[in-house]
């Protein structure tokens, strides 16, 4: 939590709280500090997976796998002011936004741990996703301040990153490395 707090402090563009291997119960607990955290600093919050949770504590923004999106009623989805999905293919992307998603993250464009032996879709696979949509595309998976640069020549809004996050010292310091590039 005190990282989760040093991150928000630093004002990314948002956080998706991931933690889809807790029971929806214990991500109930979880979110409600880390929303506390985020309304702290303004800082933008994504809930993730857990579309009920969302709902029960009024947070309107959430990121969802493509299957669960696909499964969300009209009024479920009114629920909601920013939806997220998480995309593997051009094909995906373009269901993600007839399905009403705000922005999309496509991935894993980079070797990532996340991702261990499985291989990265790369950088033309960003560009097709980008250039397929009209909402904008964050890419994921072994995104870094050495290679933002050419995810943002792809089309690319930004990038989501993890473990760099969570790993800094001083995210404030990480983030204006993301800027310069």
């Amino acid at each position: 939590m005190q990282q989760l707090d040093r991150i928000a402090a630093a004002s990314p563009r948002r956080i998706i709280l991931r933690e889809k291997d807790l029971s929806e119960t214990d991500y109930r607990i979880l979110a409600e500090k880390v929303i506390n955290i985020c309304r702290k600093y303004g800082t933008e919050l994504m809930l993730h997976y857990y579309w009920k949770v969302a709902i029960e504590l009024g947070w309107k923004n959430i990121h969802l796998p493509l299957y669960i999106l696909r499964e969300l009623s009209d009024d479920e989805k009114s629920s909601f002011e920013c939806i997220g999905v998480s995309c593997h293919s051009v094909e995906d992307a373009l269901e993600a936004q007839r399905l009403g998603a705000g922005y999309i993250t496509a991935g894993h464009v980079f070797a990532t741990d996340c991702k261990k032996g499985l291989a990265p879709r790369g950088l033309d696979f960003l560009k097709s996703v980008c250039e397929s949509v009209s909402i904008p595309v964050y890419a994921i998976g072994g995104i870094s301040p050495d290679n933002i640069g050419l995810v943002r020549k792809c089309g690319a809004a930004g990038g989501c990153v993890m473990s760099g996050f969570m790993k800094c010292a001083e995210p404030s310091e990480y983030i204006s490395k993301f800027e310069k590039k």
